[in-house]
């Protein structure tokens, strides 16, 4: 990349709000700065647990080709309707920490969305936010997950739980 070329922001989009807010955030940043967004977007054939007979179909959406259709897909359909900066998506066959690290090598900016998950799941899968912020090779903005409606309406209940389960007679 000569110095006379802008560096691209790099934002992770996978179909999540999380995302979605990631890459509008990328976009009004990006006209600011007046650079391109690269709206990297990772898949890999995750085969998980099938337990039992499938079905044709089923058996046919598992197949690679099939994944990488669906994955673009989402992608395209992400990025659509933004005006007055250039999107480039980028649809990569790769594990999202290392898609996104990889793409930092050469961005001004890394963004991404940060679901929120609890610290239970954040340490059995892992936090690609997390991860980037550590080993990215730019600076890195995590953009929270918005709240909706029905997050905020929420009951709290204050209920103790008793720390066993009492007699078993």
């Amino acid at each position: 990349m000569s110095e006379n070329e802008s560096r691209p922001l790099v934002v992770g989009v996978d179909g999540s709000a999380a995302a979605r807010a990631a890459l509008e955030w990328a976009v009004q940043d990006a006209r600011r700065r007046g650079c391109r967004v690269d709206a990297v977007s990772a898949w890999h054939p995750d085969y998980g647990f099938v337990i039992g007979a499938a079905s044709a179909e089923i058996v046919m959406s598992m197949s690679p080709d099939a994944m990488r259709a669906a994955a673009q897909a989402g992608l395209d359909k992400a990025v659509e309707g933004f005006e007055g900066v250039e999107i480039r998506p980028i649809l990569v066959e790769a594990d999202p920490r290392t898609a996104l690290t990889e793409a930092s090598k050469d961005a001004e900016l890394l963004v991404v969305g940060n679901r929120g998950h609890s610290t239970i799941v954040e340490a059995l899968l892992g936090s690609v936010s997390s991860y980037c912020v550590h080993h990215a090779s730019c600076p890195v903005v995590v953009i929270r997950e918005p709240k909706t409606e029905q997050q905020d309406e929420r009951p709290v209940v204050d209920v103790a739980v008793p720390l066993t389960p009492g007699p078993l007679l």
